[in-house]
């Protein structure tokens, strides 16, 4: 199982949102090229990355600083993967290019499902979809609408398109200290066969073990931000676990 430790950029800097609220950001680090080098030191191999501005805009706004990231995490051969504000061809090939390696379509797997599916076929196990549930229900636009879709039913649409991986967030627990959806996540995991990636609420070690009798039914891997900049998880400590190390 992969932890992705995640790093969230508003006007530049990472943060850390209290249920997708943009209003409610906490800064952590004004350098994110230093924030990553931290969780390479660590041992991560691979970031997660939102471009929460992006998110809101509908195309990039934290460029710089997501190019920044890539050039240290390009020097030690650690992965990407890049969120937020990506909705045209050009946004998911401009951004594979410059060296991310997976792109996540949130937005545009509920508006533009096309973008999806030709984005697989062009760009082979280089396209995740972003599934950000509130009430069950998918939240798009940075989290400022809310659909009438169901969480399963939109995984569901892609079953057979080349996803790469299936990001489901519970907007209610991110960044909320309270613990992840672990009934919710398995339940999808179980519902559909591209592996599922966890997100929101993991705020312990504990909290991250709890997915792992889960690989079996299809959780691949579990996103952490707050609680590892807190401090409440030992990122490298968590990734030598996972890794059977410890």
């Amino acid at each position: 199982m992969i932890l992705f430790p995640a790093i969230d950029l508003k006007d530049g800097s990472c943060v850390r949102l209290l249920r997708g609220d943009m209003d409610a950001a906490t800064v952590f680090n004004d350098s994110p090229s230093d924030q990553a080098r931290a969780f390479v030191d660590a041992g991560a191999d691979w970031l997660h990355i939102v471009d929460l501005n992006g998110a809101f805009d509908g195309q990039s706004v934290n460029g710089d600083a997501v190019r920044g990231i890539l050039d240290v995490t390009r020097a030690a051969g650690v992965q990407v993967q890049l969120g937020g504000g990506l909705r045209t061809p050009d946004h998911v090939a401009g951004w594979l290019a410059d060296g991310v390696d997976r792109v996540i379509l949130g937005t545009a797997a509920v508006k533009d499902p096309a973008l999806v599916i030709e984005s697989c076929k062009a760009y082979p196990d280089r396209v995740a979809v972003g599934v950000d549930a509130r009430g069950g229900r998918v939240a798009v636009e940075g989290w400022a609408e809310t659909s009438d879709l169901a969480a399963d039913e939109l995984a569901q649409r892609f079953e057979d398109a080349g996803v790469a991986a299936l990001i489901y967030t519970d907007i209610d627990r991110d960044g909320a200290m309270q613990g992840p959806n672990v009934d919710a996540t398995v339940a999808l995991a179980r519902a559909i066969s591209i592996p599922v990636i966890a997100s929101g609420g993991v705020s312990s070690l504990a909290d991250v073990e709890a997915f792992l009798p889960h690989e079996a039914d299809g959780v691949a891997g579990v996103i952490s931000g707050r609680a590892i900049y807190d401090g409440r998880i030992d990122l490298a400590a968590a990734l030598a676990r996972l890794r059977g190390d410890a």
